[in-house]
């Protein structure tokens, strides 16, 4: 197989992404800091009734024959810490989230290609993601009190990113010269950037879940733990997240596996990254697997949902990083 001589650099447009990369990060910390002054200091409000939280409870029950109905139309309300930065915080956000947009298309230009074949614009691509996800999940399920927390990893991801894994926009190494490629990390990225929200969101639940407890033992509950939502709202939304990224996930492992059978001749090489990517595969079909059979429910559940997103991290940095070579160009 034969390649043609990559297009030269568009010097241009490669120090406008740069610059962009610097000025999300700089709009995503003041939106952070916004966030959490929201998260400390707003005041605990009943949300509007949504997709996730109707206001009220009840249920809809009826027989017919030996056919029993329990149908249940409505949550128990939900709260959360709201503040009029909040607004302000979610508006910043979607301001860097437009940079990132610009920082891929700009990166794109530059190299003459899509624009996350390395390390760098991995990680970069993946933030973004995670970013629309929070966005989404702002508008579709008032979850922006999740802001707080899904911006800590964006910006941690994003400082190591700047610092150890940049290179300059260039050509793709050999390997990388298949149209599997894109495809295969597009679904991981997508993937990735969900399972960021929902790992967030698991975590946030682990912590309001406890002061739940604390309160029903009577103990006053200070802090953003006493101001975030209620457990079983925060564990819709991660559920929910988790049943959108698995599919995802599953297909581009599926991608990768026909894209080295294009690179090196087998499908299947049990290499660090596949064996992690199929062990944040299982653990996430544990998870939906107790969910759907009724099992394991709550903190139990959750925990399954942390320790799958912590393994999909780790595959995509530490793994990535000290095995794939996908960190440098050829």
């Amino acid at each position: 197989m034969t390649y043609t001589l990559a297009a030269p650099v568009n010097e241009s447009m490669a120090s406008l992404s740069d610059t962009l990369v610097i000025a999300m990060i700089v709009t995503y910390a003041a939106a952070l800091f916004l966030f959490a002054i929201e998260a400390a200091y707003g005041n605990r409000t009943r949300l509007k009734a949504g997709r996730l939280m109707p206001v009220g409870a009840g249920t809809v029950e009826g027989r017919d024959d030996d056919i029993e109905v329990n149908v249940r139309t409505e949550e128990k309300e939900a709260k959360a810490s709201q503040n009029v930065l909040g607004t302000i915080a979610l508006g910043v956000t979607t301001l860097g989230f437009l940079m990132g947009v610009a920082q891929i298309i700009a990166r794109g230009v530059a190299a003459g290609r899509w624009p996350w074949g390395n390390m760098f614009e991995f990680i970069v691509a993946l933030c973004l993601v995670a970013v629309g996800s929070l966005l989404y999940a702002s508008w579709r399920y008032q979850a922006r009190f999740l802001g707080a927390f899904v911006l800590v990893p964006v910006l941690i991801l994003l400082g190591i990113g700047v610092r150890w894994l940049y290179v300059d926009p260039g050509p793709l190494i050999p390997a990388l010269h298949s149209y599997w490629v894109p495809i295969h990390v597009t679904a991981t990225i997508i993937a990735g950037g969900a399972f960021m929200v929902s790992g967030a969101a698991g975590i946030t639940y682990l912590v309001s879940h406890r002061a739940e407890a604390k309160r029903a033992l009577g103990e006053k509950v200070a802090g953003i733990a006493g101001r975030l939502p209620s457990s079983e709202l925060l564990d819709r939304i991660s559920h929910r997240f988790i049943l959108f990224a698995f599919p995802l996930w599953t297909f581009g492992i599926i991608a990768g596996s026909i894209w080295a059978d294009e690179a090196w001749g087998r499908f299947w090489g049990w290499d660090p990254k596949e064996v992690w990517s199929f062990i944040s595969w299982v653990i996430y079909a544990a998870y939906l697997h107790a969910r759907a059979t009724g099992g394991w429910r709550g903190p139990k559940a959750t925990w399954i949902n942390v320790i799958g997103f912590l393994t999909v991290m780790f595959n995509f940095f530490a793994v990535n990083y000290m095995f794939s070579g996908l960190h440098s160009y050829a």
